[in-house]
């Protein structure tokens, strides 16, 4: 079962790294959840003069280093991630980089910005480089540009304002709303200190709203922040470099993962269709629950939503590679970041999956049942793996399955997408009920069709009623994180086996 709390903590805290003060400086924080340390974060500034380079000069620099030790089912990993911003003294955009290393697979996003407002994107992973082009999003700013914000904008009790801030990820500008809040004392970590609440609420597209509140100084540096994701408590504490970078508590994070269902269901793979009556927690009510060919959703004024899940028939008959012209489906046929359906070691293997078959249903079940004996190492030690890495490395949980999955099915033109979702079990680590899952669905005739290569590896029969999506995308991290982010958002309060 996939547990991604990690990923949408990854996103806030390098979105909203700490405010720093005019000088060249670095800052240490300690990394909490539910109270047990469990990593660092480390934030440094630098500006440019002219006894540095001369092509560097009136540029600034800010860097945010997150690390993070957690375990899942006694199994640590530790997942780390930088993100670095280069502006000019008045925060104008000039580039970006950000490395993600998730377990043992690293990934490096590096970008410049020209006067034009044109990104030029470079990805490196395995030794393998992609380029493209995107516009700048109108408005963004990044860290510099933060900054220079807030100290514009002062600490009075009170103040309102909105920010763009860019995330070099999705290369997509993340809408934050900041509200300065009165002084309070504060404890850090033993020593009480009088600072002024930030709350700042950021608009996660498709993925709903996260609150965070910091704590700063009358320099308007972050001195704590707290947030909470899904069923999580985090915060940053400012600490000496010696704390921050000292030993970590042991924090395993696989029951924040799962929700609890009304009643045993038994066997959910015999039945024909699944019922279940949701309620959105406060703060809540439009929270994102897509319909599809696998699910249908009734909303009520009240909040109240019902899913009913039944699985779709595949259809036989239907040839590859997709023809059609729909610019969905045809998104869903194109290699991405994650999801490398061009790499050669995918074409192979999906080659080798499909061998003769010309029937797209046929061909998608023989993908399924590859990937499940493919992936020998069912491994919970890795953090977020891409198609390519799975390919290489045969190890990782069920969402590595399911980029594989994603990507042998476009590599021999079959559309396919990563859903996000929860999935019953009646046994996973200990735990029963409805835990973070990820499987493939793969587009035949006129139909998404669930494929769940995970579950099938796992003896558990593949996708069937018990999956509810919560989300449906091309494999990437943050989907995980919108995952996590909804998962704390409902709980289900009845369910209705249809057999």
């Amino acid at each position: 079962m996939a547990n991604r709390h990690i990923l949408g903590i990854y996103l806030v805290l390098l979105l909203a790294g700490p405010a720093m003060s005019a000088s060249s400086e670095t800052e240490y924080f300690a990394v909490f959840m539910e109270g047990k340390k469990v990593g660092f974060a480390i934030q440094s500034r630098v500006v440019a003069d002219s006894t540095s380079s001369p092509r560097a000069e009136g540029k600034v620099t800010t860097t945010v280093k997150v690390s993070i030790t957690i375990s899942r089912a006694d199994v640590p990993v530790t997942l780390d991630w930088s993100k670095t911003s280069i502006e000019t003294t008045d925060g104008e955009p000039l580039g970006f980089e950000t490395v993600q290393k998730l377990g043992t697979m690293a990934m490096k996003i590096t970008g410049t910005v020209n006067k034009q407002g044109k990104v030029y994107v470079t990805t490196h992973s395995m030794g393998s480089e992609k380029k493209n082009e995107v516009e700048w999003p109108s408005g963004a700013v990044m860290a510099e540009g933060v900054r220079l914000l807030t100290l514009k904008k002062g600490l009075k009790e009170g103040t309102q304002y909105s920010v763009k801030i860019f995330d070099p990820v999705e290369l997509q500008a993340i809408d934050a709303q900041i509200r300065i809040g009165p002084k309070q004392n504060v404890d850090l970590l033993g020593r009480v200190v009088t600072l002024t609440k930030v709350t700042t609420a950021y608009n996660i597209p498709d993925a709903g709203e996260i609150i965070s509140t910091s704590y700063v100084d009358n320099d308007l540096r972050d001195q704590k922040a707290l947030m909470f994701l899904a069923r999580l408590h985090i915060e940053l504490v400012a600490c000496t470099k010696e704390f921050a970078l000292g030993e970590n508590d042991v924090f395993e994070v696989l029951d924040k993962m799962f929700l609890a269902s009304p009643k045993p269901l038994g066997d959910v793979q015999t039945a024909k269709s699944i019922t279940y009556h949701i309620s959105p927690k406060p703060r809540a009510e439009n929270l994102a629950v897509p319909s599809g060919d696998n699910q249908k959703v009734q909303r009520f004024k009240d909040g109240r939503i019902i899913v009913t899940v039944e699985p779709v028939v595949t259809p036989t008959g239907v040839k590859f590679p997709y023809k059609g012209t729909d610019p969905t489906i045809l998104q869903a046929t194109k290699p991405t970041r994650f999801v490398q359906s061009d790499r050669k070691e995918i074409i192979d293997l999906a080659r080798q999956a499909v061998g003769r078959t010309g029937d797209a249903g046929e061909a998608v079940r023989k993908i399924e049942a590859f990937v499940a004996r493919y992936v020998e190492n069912k491994s919970l030690s890795v953090g977020y793996a891409s198609a390519a890495e799975v390919a290489a490395s045969r190890q990782g949980d069920c969402t590595e399955f399911a980029v594989l999955t994603a990507a042998m099915c476009r590599a021999v033109g079959i559309p396919s997408q990563v859903v996000t979702g929860v999935a019953y079990v009646k046994d996973f680590a200990g735990f029963q009920g409805f835990g973070g899952h990820a499987w493939t669905q793969a587009y035949i005739g006129d139909r998404w069709v669930g494929i769940d290569a995970a579950f099938n590896s796992a003896g558990r029969g593949g996708y069937g009623p018990g999956h509810i999506a919560l989300a449906v995308g091309n494999g990437d991290p943050e989907g995980f994180f919108k995952l996590v982010n909804t998962m704390g958002q409902f709980k289900i309060d009845m369910v209705i086996v249809n057999k």
